[in-house]
């Protein structure tokens, strides 16, 4: 499958030749809004690093046909900016021009206790798999797992284990735009793991289309 990454936890899939797929057009992705050709957008969950409405008019200009799949938490904010979208949640399907997009989970990873709740709506791709933020599980084999690797809900140790759990071919990290250079411990710490489990953890150069 053939992955660009855009930035944070935006990128875009293409499952099959000439189906694009985006996910989490956010403020950390500014290159979003040039994009073409896109066939769908998926939105995980309401924040503002995955959902940005200026950003997403603009995605959507360019890609007027684009369908945009998302939860009832933020279609309430898209119905308020007079965004049309189409509403798949965990356990639900939608075919894709022959790709198939399933949801998964309902619920974001806790930040703390009294920060409040939301929902958020992890997506597979055909067997790629993206939670947003959260580390619900899919009910399903997966071979290309999008890995947030940093958040305040997370550490290190609990992406780890998602992997692992998970059992994919190949990861590549995202959830990560606020990571510096100087900082990379954070994305070489779980490839250095990972590799003794036979799951290859590849880092993906911003903008440069890669095939997985």
């Amino acid at each position: 499958m053939k992955i660009k990454k855009l930035g944070h936890s935006c990128f875009v899939a293409e499952p099959k030749e000439g189906v694009y797929v985006m996910t989490d057009p956010g403020a950390f992705s500014p290159t979003a809004k040039d994009v073409r050709n896109i066939s769908a957008i998926l939105i995980t969950h309401e924040h503002q690093d995955h959902m940005h409405i200026e950003t997403l008019k603009k995605v959507l200009e360019n890609n007027p046909d684009a369908v945009v799949i998302t939860n009832t938490a933020v279609g309430k904010f898209l119905d308020e900016a007079g965004i049309k979208y189409v509403k798949i949640e965990e356990g639900q399907k939608y075919n894709l021009n022959g790709v198939n997009i399933a949801g998964f989970g309902n619920v974001h990873a806790e930040i703390y206790l009294t920060y409040g709740s939301f929902q958020n709506t992890g997506y597979m791709i055909d067997n790629l798999c993206y939670p947003g933020d959260s580390l619900n599980y899919p009910d399903a084999n997966v071979d290309i797992l999008a890995l947030p690797i940093t958040a305040p809900w997370m550490k290190i140790k609990d992406a780890v284990d998602y992997a692992k759990n998970i059992n994919p071919r190949i990861i590549f990290p995202v959830h990560d735009a606020h990571i510096h250079e100087w900082a990379n411990f954070i994305w070489r710490v779980p490839e250095n793991i990972l590799k003794d489990f036979g799951i290859e953890f590849k880092k993906l150069e911003l903008g440069k289309e890669e095939n997985l």
